[in-house]
């Protein structure tokens, strides 16, 4: 298992069985402010690395989810829906978003990893 990162601040952690859950990462959550409404993806549909997979609104603005691979969503987090400020106390573990296998594993290998991400956020 192993977690990368996209410029649009997602996290992806990659399981060993070709799929992957999707959050957003803590420095969205920071931008953003507290979270209080998330639209998640429907189960069983479809999405191209980079479609709008989902939203989340905060008490600052709302912003786009986006798909960091493509993929079939496989699961989403209700409790996320119940409660969307576990996107911000617990961004990385309770806060995920959706659940997706993996189409075409290959996308993987563009993500960053967790010291490429750093970078890009200091430098932002």
């Amino acid at each position: 298992m192993s977690i990368k990162y996209t410029a649009d601040h997602e996290w992806v952690k990659i399981e060993a069985d070709g799929s992957a859950t999707v959050g957003i990462t803590v420095h969205a959550q920071d931008a953003l402010g507290d979270v209080v409404f998330v639209d998640l993806p429907e189960v069983g549909k479809s999405f191209a690395e980079k479609d709008v997979a989902g939203v989340v609104e905060s008490v600052k603005a709302a912003a786009d989810v986006y798909m960091p691979v493509s993929g079939e969503i496989t699961e989403v987090n209700e409790a996320l829906r119940d409660d969307p400020s576990l996107a911000n106390s617990d961004p990385l573990n309770a806060g995920w978003f959706f659940k997706v296998k993996l189409s075409n594993p290959a996308e993987v290998d563009a993500l960053m990893d967790a010291t490429a991400y750093d970078e890009l956020v200091k430098n932002s």
